[in-house]
């Protein structure tokens, strides 16, 4: 009952109370992106949804235009603290998370919602093996299970366990320790970036 009704109608309510303070955030920082190099505000992130549909994750840009894609020996896209690729700006939009603000656009639209595992790229999703395909049989999140407990520190394979973990004990108890955890765990700026030894 609570997946297929009561976490939309969460979705819905929180996405609504947050909508005010996304649009503010927004107002503060689209100036300060464009003003650094004068490239667009947003990135369109593509990337794979609920039963392996494509969508466009909406986030505030905090790399360079045109940067290129790094990828990591497990085929996952590298994310560090001395990435040459992202913007001063972006630099402290992505420790902070504000990067990811706009998505609450997707979770008021039914592409994502405010819990569940971090959506991955295409070319990602064709590296599953075994169960972690059970990752595209719920809405991908703001913040998951693997966000807070580990986020970019972990190794790529070791997050997408939590994330088949997420899938198969879903609830709304689950989904509020997730959501209240996310705060602690940005706030302290916990594994942002990928260890030093290159796992991702």
């Amino acid at each position: 009952m609570y997946v297929r009704f009561g976490k939309r109608i969460w979705d819905i309510a929180i996405g609504l109370i947050a909508l005010p303070f996304v649009l503010l955030i927004i107002a503060v920082l689209a100036p300060l992106i464009k003003l650094e190099d004068g490239g667009p505000v947003f990135y369109n992130a593509p990337r794979v949804g609920k039963d392996g549909v494509d969508f466009k994750m909406y986030k505030l840009r905090s790399m360079r235009v045109n940067a290129p894609d790094l990828i990591m020996e497990d085929g996952s896209t590298y994310n560090g603290a001395d990435d040459p690729r992202m913007t001063k700006i972006g630099a402290f939009m992505r420790k902070t998370s504000l990067d990811e603000m706009p998505q609450f656009f997707n979770v008021l639209l039914g592409d994502m919602s405010v819990v569940g595992p971090r959506p991955d790229l295409r070319r990602e999703t064709e590296l599953y093996e075994g169960e972690e395909g059970l990752k595209l049989s719920v809405k991908p999140g703001i913040t998951g299970y693997a966000a807070v407990y580990g986020r970019n520190s972990l190794p790529w394979k070791q997050r997408l366990s939590l994330d088949v973990y997420y899938v198969k004990h879903v609830s709304f108890l689950l989904d509020a320790k997730v959501f209240f955890r996310t705060f602690a765990t940005v706030l302290g700026q916990e594994g942002i970036y990928v260890e030093e030894d290159g796992e991702s």
